[in-house]
């Protein structure tokens, strides 16, 4: 016996109205009951009757036009390209845009990646031959990872592929490197660094 949840849902189901995880719940079940089977198919028998008896109303010549002008006037999203998916980011090693001198000769940082609401940011750094970073302490956590060259940290040498973490609070010796170096830098959006690349 039919009860009359399903054949509301059966009425639906013709119409191509329900929502798809109701859809598939409800053929899951037409498929187990022959009665419901027929009463689908005595529907799409009728909706087809119904949709042949209406008459053919051609449009007024004027509603094209009046939909193409309402199209044109409606505001336009910026397309976006291929290359920059809604909710994904690139940044390019060779684009020099983004760079920001610090105020220690030779020494710069570019924001990757700033995240508020999870209380951190990304930022590449870039020391030259021969720059120094002086002594100081750290206002919150931070993470290195040295991509290319050297950088001297408390009396340690790391090279590329090495990784260096400091607590917050921690004091750092004068940093150095002697043939330059490039880093991914991953701090808190409190660091006075992270304030100084997006200023």
């Amino acid at each position: 016996m039919i009860n009359e949840e399903l054949e509301e849902q059966a009425c639906l189901h013709v119409l191509g109205a329900l929502e798809p995880e109701e859809n598939q719940a409800f053929e899951r079940a037409l498929g187990a009951d022959v009665e419901l089977l027929n009463l689908v198919r005595d529907l799409s028998l009728t909706v087809d009757h119904l949709t042949r008896s209406v008459p053919e109303v051609a449009p007024p010549a004027s509603l094209k036009a009046r939909i193409f002008s309402a199209i044109e006037d409606r505001p336009t999203a910026p397309a976006r390209s291929p290359e920059m998916p809604v909710g994904l980011a690139f940044a390019s090693s060779a684009d020099p845009a983004g760079w920001k001198a610090l105020p220690v000769p030779g020494a710069s940082i570019k924001l990757l990646s700033h995240q508020p609401e999870r209380g951190y940011a990304i930022l590449l750094g870039r020391l030259g031959p021969g720059a120094r970073y002086p002594a100081h302490t750290n206002a919150g956590p931070e993470d290195f990872l040295i991509l290319t060259g050297d950088l001297h940290v408390s009396g340690k040498r790391l090279g590329a592929g090495d990784f260096h973490h400091a607590d917050a609070g921690s004091f750092h010796d004068e940093n150095f490197s002697v043939e330059g170096c490039t880093l991914i830098a991953v701090l808190t959006t409190a660091d006075p660094l992270v304030a100084y690349a997006m200023a």
